[in-house]
């Protein structure tokens, strides 16, 4: 790969994973727009751990103190708020994996077209508006319930369509539950982190069965951008999300949308 198409696709992965625009998509559409050849399972492998990176470390305090609510529920300590979440991240992650071993290959065959991304980019980019629009705003993570986790993580699942954004849909369905936009983000980006692992752990295992070969350097060079800009972008997004909403998102989502309605049709 070119330094150029290293540096501009693991800034794409790092600027879009987090925000409620997809990467998938957008790793998918440069490439095509810009006429560059494939990056390859080995890079998109790179830039998934470099984004798995990025979210452990910014909520490293957070996940600690989940992790060991966790344990102590599970050793007759009691269900805290805090356990309950950490479960919540666990069972949020379910819905998604089940239907990711059910209909990966039908997804990458069918549903990676220009034409899917842009219907999915603007149908769930004016989902978005009207779950922002309509939001209670009266909510934090740790008030959320079983049931709150499971429509979450279903919401998650609709997010292995390109063009539907991963952490779009849950940020959608946890303000639909009444969360703030900040909880909302926070509790998506979260979830993020074992769904993150199970795609790279898929895209691991896809590349050892075949016989790409391996740029070293360009992987390394790939995980260290889209850590550095995923980092950057999580901590942005979530300082200003309060102030901003979600309506520069969704305008992003129609205009990307309509572009590529009128580029592939």
């Amino acid at each position: 790969m070119e330094t150029a198409h290293i540096i501009w696709l693991a800034l794409v992965q790092g600027l879009t994973e987090f925000l409620p625009i997809s990467s998938s998509a957008h790793l998918i559409l440069v490439p095509k727009l810009l006429g560059w050849p494939d990056q390859g399972l080995a890079f998109d492998v790179a830039v998934h751990l470099g984004t798995l990176i990025a979210v452990v470390t910014f909520f490293r305090n957070d996940i600690l103190k989940l992790f060991l609510a966790w344990v102590g529920s599970i050793s007759g300590k009691g269900m805290s708020a805090e356990a309950r979440l950490a479960w919540g991240v666990i069972v949020g992650t379910i819905p998604a994996g089940i239907v990711g071993l059910l209909f990966k290959d039908y997804i990458e065959i069918y549903l990676r077209s220009p034409l899917v991304i842009a219907a999915t980019t603007i149908l769930f980019g004016l989902l978005l508006w009207f779950a922002d629009r309509r939001a209670k705003l009266a909510r934090d993570e740790l008030t959320l319930g079983w049931q709150d986790f499971l429509v979450i993580g279903g919401a998650q699942a609709l997010a292995l369509i390109p063009g539907t954004s991963r952490s779009g849909i849950t940020i959608t369905a946890g303000l639909l539950l009444g969360l703030t936009r900040e909880a909302a983000a926070r509790y998506s980006f979260l979830l993020s982190i074992p769904i993150i692992v199970l795609s790279g752990l898929s895209l691991t295992s896809d590349l050892l069965g075949s016989a790409e070969p391996v740029d070293w350097k360009a992987l390394a060079l790939g995980t260290v951008i889209a850590a550095v800009s995923a980092f950057a972008c999580i901590h942005f997004f979530l300082s200003w999300i309060n102030r901003m909403g979600m309506l520069p998102f969704v305008i992003y989502r129609l205009l990307l949308g309509v572009l590529l309605l009128v580029v592939f049709l």
